[in-house]
């Protein structure tokens, strides 16, 4: 997550803009590559096994955030415990997929950008318009197809990725690459979405990323720290976690008057 990404990220994004802006049947073009004209669909879209390795691939994906999830959960049980996962790997993990892959795509541009998806683009037998990906004035009504959520979610993973070990955190890097790049392109040939709505989603998601990384772990003037974190966790989970021992003891108490009320000496 330094500068040279950076750098490579925002050349990616000017240029795949602009080319595609320029020149919009592109992404007709590399769509066309997964539609079979002759019986007029996307061939892996009804295929079993690459359903499979598309569902396998957000588990993956989750499954790097889940123990966070825990860590967090049982911190709000316990607060008087410590995290079993740094706090700043929580609040990094965490924050990065919510925005990537929830409030920017689903809340955000999918909602609101009436991009046709490709399977429904009258070039492969739909009934919709295609438009370029800049332009928003498309029929899509709701779960539109820019920007990609699931390509969103398995390029997210340059967030794991960055907190690998420094001597791995290139190998993570190719990796978390790789990973967001097939998972990107079972998409297209599923006819669920254009190039420029899987590569806007990697480059939306690692920007996100980067800005997340600078202000928790580099930037001196935000950086934070896991104990700060620990603490105001404990502050935010104290008051839940009395009234939850109040109220435990107020039961216990009334089932205990409750047996003595009622003992058959009386």
């Amino acid at each position: 997550m330094n500068r040279t990404g950076l750098f490579i990220a925002l050349g990616l994004s000017l240029f795949v803009g602009l080319l595609f802006g320029v020149w919009p049947e592109l992404d007709l073009k590399l769509a066309a590559l997964f539609y079979d004209a002759a019986n007029k669909t996307f061939p892996l879209k009804v295929n079993a096994v690459a359903g499979f390795f598309r569902d396998a691939a957000m588990w993956i994906a989750w499954g790097f955030v889940l123990p966070s999830i825990v860590a967090l959960v049982v911190k709000m049980i316990w607060p008087n415990k410590p995290l079993l996962v740094k706090g700043r790997t929580i609040v990094f993990l965490l924050v990065t997929m919510i925005l990537s892959a929830g409030v920017l795509t689903n809340l955000g541009f999918k909602s609101y950008w009436g991009r046709p998806r490709p399977v429904v683009v009258t070039e492969f037998n739909g009934q919709q318009a295609f438009v370029p990906w800049w332009d928003p004035r498309g029929t899509c009504g709701r779960n539109c197809s820019f920007f990609s959520g699931e390509g969103a979610t398995a390029f997210w993973t340059y967030a794991p990725a960055a907190l690998a070990p420094p001597p791995w955190r290139p190998l993570a890097y190719a990796a978390a690459t790789v990973f967001g790049v097939l998972t990107s392109g079972l998409r297209m040939a599923f006819g669920g979405h254009f190039f420029t709505d899987v590569a806007a989603a990697g480059l939306v998601t690692f920007l996100v990323i980067w800005i997340a990384y600078g202000y928790i772990y580099r930037w001196p003037s935000t950086r934070l720290s896991d104990e700060g974190i620990d603490a105001a966790l404990t502050r935010f989970a104290w008051p839940g976690y009395l009234w939850r021992r109040r109220f435990a003891s107020s039961r216990k108490s009334t089932f205990v008057d409750r047996i003595i009320g009622h003992h058959p000496d009386d």
